[in-house]
């Protein structure tokens, strides 16, 4: 802990106390490694495991898309086999002879290669096609989606970290006040002016204080870790932020509700799966037409049987030939599977319906708060700077012995009490500045 060298009677070292913890600077060790925030984001995208696992699914859905994964390309089948038999036959004839043969070998070996092309199916493979791009779409939405929430964890966490530190300097500065008070109690004592009721009071306080200061560094040390948590990297790690929250007061409800609807990614995700069940009832109706295929093919047989009319064959040749089929009736699943198809469209354009709504209540309720938090701010800031100049004359009377201990310490307590308060709206108000842009899809890493 930097301890500042306060003496009595020098009033320039306690306005410039009061200074840094205006400035919200940071007192940690220069040792500790400069983290930005655009730092801590780059490396969040690299190493965040759900990212990882959405890309992974991405690629999955990439390979997917192939116009054989629909159907419409030809299969081409080889096939080959080789066997035998080996034999004791025991044959009678007509004029009652009886033959017996022993050990027949029969062997049998076939090959070739088949070809085959479903040239019509009532479109179900355009339509498959088109489904499995919708797939690759929905795949990239809820990349999209994995990507705005991880960065949305990362800012709020590097903020949270940003205003532990804040608050740590500010719990610092509050303990060098109590030290001042202590060491100004102390030196009445000595010299005749103070009591040793003064003394113990500004000790308690001073206790006080230093356990609120290591509480802090606590809290400092905890956001640190779930900062590294989100950002997948060792836990262990120490480092320092940024030293000011700057929030962009100058969001238009108008124009994030307009970028919303074109960006946000559960509306996309709702919409593409509108367009899959669509599809689905498409593909359904194809159903409905005949399936119709072309085959070709090469064979070649070759047979041996010592025991028959023929004791050995062989055969090659090209085969080839069209084949349809119609479904006429199942048994009335036909128009079951239809039914089914256009209920999951209605169910779509209800999911869409309420996610829209959902959505749209979700970004006016934050806007309400991203507002009120900016009132609050500019209120605190207010506070600070009053407390702040009743903080200084309380301390010139203290000094000069005109108002007792517990004015002081009610006078420092607002003042830090004003610090703490400024620093919350500073960090709610970042916190709803960052929910805004994640609702309308246009979080990034400024």
């Amino acid at each position: 802990m930097k301890r500042l060298n306060y003496k009595l009677g020098k009033r320039s070292t306690v306005v410039f106390c009061l200074m840094t913890v205006l400035a919200i600077s940071t007192q940690l060790a220069s040792a500790q490694q400069k983290l930005s925030l655009e730092e801590a984001i780059s490396v969040a995208l690299k190493n965040n495991y759900d990212i990882k696992l959405v890309n992974n699914d991405i690629q999955i859905a990439k390979n997917n898309l192939n116009l054989g994964n629909a159907g419409m390309l030809p299969q081409l089948t080889g096939s080959f086999s080789d066997g035998g038999s080996r034999q004791d036959i025991t044959r009678t004839q007509s004029n009652g002879n009886q033959q017996t043969l022993n050990g027949v070998k029969n062997t049998s070996m076939n090959y070739g290669a088949a070809l085959g092309w479903t040239i019509f199916d009532g479109l179900q493979m355009f339509t498959n096609y088109e489904r499995l791009k919708e797939l690759q779409k929905l795949g990239e939405v809820n990349a999209k989606a994995t990507i705005l929430t991880t960065i949305s964890n990362v800012i709020n966490a590097y903020y949270t970290v940003l205003k532990e530190q804040q608050l740590v300097t500010a719990r610092d500065s509050a303990l060098d006040i109590s030290q001042l008070r202590l060491t100004i109690a102390n030196n009445k004592l000595s010299i005749g002016r103070g009591s040793k009721l003064d003394v113990l009071a500004a000790k308690v306080d001073y206790n006080t204080d230093t356990s609120a200061y290591l509480q802090e560094i606590n809290l400092l040390k905890t956001s640190k870790t779930a900062l590294n948590q989100v950002m997948a990297r060792d836990l262990n790690l120490d480092f320092k932020v940024a030293e000011r929250i700057d929030i962009d007061a100058a969001l238009n409800f108008a124009t994030l509700e307009g970028q919303m609807a074109q960006l946000n990614p559960d509306l996309q995700n709702a919409f593409i799966n509108k367009k899959i069940a669509e599809l689905n009832l498409k593909q359904v109706k194809g159903q409905r037409y005949p399936v119709v295929a072309v085959n070709s093919g090469y064979e070649f047989q070759k047979s041996a049987s010592p025991t028959g009319f023929n004791t050995q064959t062989r055969s090659n040749g090209f085969t080839y030939g069209v084949t349809a089929s119609l479904n006429i009736f199942n048994g009335f699943l036909q128009r079951q599977n239809e039914r089914n198809a256009k209920i999951g469209i209605n169910s779509s354009e209800l999911s869409f319906e309420k996610t829209k709504q959902d959505i749209n209540a979700q970004l006016l309720s934050t806007y309400q708060n991203y507002s009120t938090n900016l009132d609050l701010l500019k209120i605190e800031k207010s506070n600070v700077d009053i407390a702040r100049q009743n903080l200084d004359i309380t301390l010139d009377k203290y000094r000069l012995g005109s108002i007792s201990p517990l004015e002081l310490r009610e006078a420092q307590k607002n003042f830090i009490d004003a610090i703490t308060r400024y620093l919350n709206a500073q960090y709610e108000a970042k916190l709803t500045e960052i929910s805004l842009k994640e609702i309308s899809g246009t979080l990034n890493i400024q």
